[in-house]
């Protein structure tokens, strides 16, 4: 890339849009990957983007993309940067596009129930848009003050509260993107439709590889009548997988459930968590007669299946501090590398899941945490959400720790039936992984498609995809 094309780019779109800072270049490195936070920490850090694109609305992105396109210079899509998957990461030949001002709430409607904003719209300030109306999006993932709208659409993320609301791809209305050859598509214009393939599924979990998402329209809720808790002790894994798939077959759908093994029940819930115990907790919400029958029915079924009711303040306390979590920082400046890793399989096999990642994850050197929880809850399966902590006393270590405790997760996931990546993406540190999920000729067809969208290959090269 050349200091003409650069200058081109800001007469095109005006200099206050043309950013090259150093201040500017710094903070876009790259997103939250744990292992790009070790790589600045140990001296790795990656490279500064040529330039930052800031654009306003989408007839700049469409400048950009042109732009890009026919210098043939790669364009990496950037929302608020919360991607914990290596989806970001700079490179000085490349363009970053800042989509955060991009940030309009472009129309809500109460009566059709319906919200679109601009893909750089904060999802706390989505939500607190429409809670204007007594509407809420229903969609909270942990990153929701440091996300963006576009982002869940391009990671196909879910919330916290997805086990009644469905993820983003049961929120999502129609999506507005710009494609590698500066058209805009807008995919989605009805509730539903047999309009051929959906085409909002070529943009769910894309990655910036297929499109830049520009605009958003989400299918909102009315804010629930009433909102309850209830919490119980599990004596086995086994007995609260069991006690969830039975409830949520039965036909109840607590919004929120999730269940920890004992070292998470003991780390997170010390007050409420009995000694050798997992604990489950249970946010109910709805119609007020609704709220009360599920509580009934959750109460009566736990006693049956031996679960232990404990005070729901522990579902209340999660509530409060659910969104509180340590930086990266202040593990890695003391030489712990940690992560978190979610999967998903069928009920018949989660059990069998959780204990051989758990095992898989107890012979990596140094590893002093090896734990997990449920998160999203289904009527054909399960999502568990794996945490691990390695201290090397040699801090050289740590990546390659790192990428062996993955290694051993995805692997063993794979090997036991279940799916690699449930709602944080691919980026860069599934990529190698996505055969298991999709399969030598599922990779085959994503590569043409990306072929036939992006010939170039301008669009956020080294993500989603493996490496041929």
């Amino acid at each position: 890339m050349t200091d003409a094309f650069v200058a081109d780019l800001a007469a095109r779109l005006g200099a206050a849009k043309v950013l090259t800072d150093a201040a500017t270049l710094d903070e876009r490195r790259h997103d939250y990957w744990v292992l790009s936070h070790l790589d600045d920490l140990q001296g790795r850090a990656a490279p500064r983007p040529r330039c930052v694109v800031r654009p306003t609305d989408v007839e700049d992105v469409v400048v950009a993309v042109n732009a890009c396109r026919n210098a043939r210079v790669a364009l990496v899509p950037f929302g608020l940067g919360s991607g914990v998957c290596g989806g970001v990461l700079a490179h000085p030949n490349r363009v970053l596009l800042d989509l955060s001002s991009m940030q309009r709430t472009r129309h809500v409607d109460a009566t059709n129930l319906l919200a679109t904003f601009d893909a750089g719209k904060r999802g706390s300030d989505a939500e607190d848009a429409v809670a204007a109306h007594g509407l809420t999006i229903g969609h909270w993932p942990q990153s929701v003050a440091v996300s963006s709208v576009g982002g869940w659409i391009a990671t196909r993320a879910s919330g916290q509260f997805s086990t009644a609301n469905g993820n983003i791809e049961d929120i999502v209305y129609s999506i507005e993107a710009v494609l590698a050859d500066g058209s805009v598509i807008h995919a989605g214009k009805a509730p539903r439709a047999s309009a051929g393939p959906d085409l909002r599924h070529l943009l769910l979990g894309s990655e910036g590889t297929l499109g830049v998402i520009t605009g958003v329209t989400l299918s909102l809720r009315r804010k629930p009548e009433a909102q309850d808790y209830s919490a119980f002790a599990i004596p086995t894994m086994q007995q609260g997988f069991e006690f969830q798939r039975e409830l949520i077959q039965r036909g109840w759908q607590p919004p929120v459930m999730r269940q920890y093994d004992a070292i998470e029940a003991q780390r997170s819930f010390a007050a409420h968590a009995k000694p050798d115990h997992g604990l489950l907790i249970m946010v109910h919400e709805g119609p007020a007669e609704r709220v009360a029958i599920e509580l009934e029915a959750s109460d009566e079924l736990a006693r049956k299946m031996g679960l232990v009711s404990v005070a729901a303040t522990a579902t209340v306390g999660w509530l409060d501090h659910r969104n509180t979590v340590q930086p990266w920082r202040a593990y890695l400046e003391r030489n712990v590398i940690v992560d978190t890793v979610e999967v998903s399989a069928p009920w018949d096999r989660i059990v069998g899941l959780y204990s051989g990642v758990v095992a898989a994850l107890a012979e990596v050197p140094d590893i002093v945490n090896a734990s997990a929880h449920s998160s999203h809850a289904y009527r054909s399966g399960l999502n568990l959400y794996f945490s691990f902590a390695a201290r090397p006393q040699d801090a050289a270590v740590m990546a390659d720790r790192y990428r062996t405790c993955w290694h051993k997760i995805l692997e063993t996931t794979a090997a036991l039936g279940g799916g690699i990546a449930h709602h944080h993406g691919i980026g860069r540190v599934r990529a190698s992984y996505l055969h298991h999920d999709l399969g030598a000729a599922g990779i085959a067809t994503l590569r043409r498609l990306k072929a036939a969208l992006d010939p170039t290959g301008i669009l956020n090269p080294g993500v989603l995809l493996p490496e041929p």
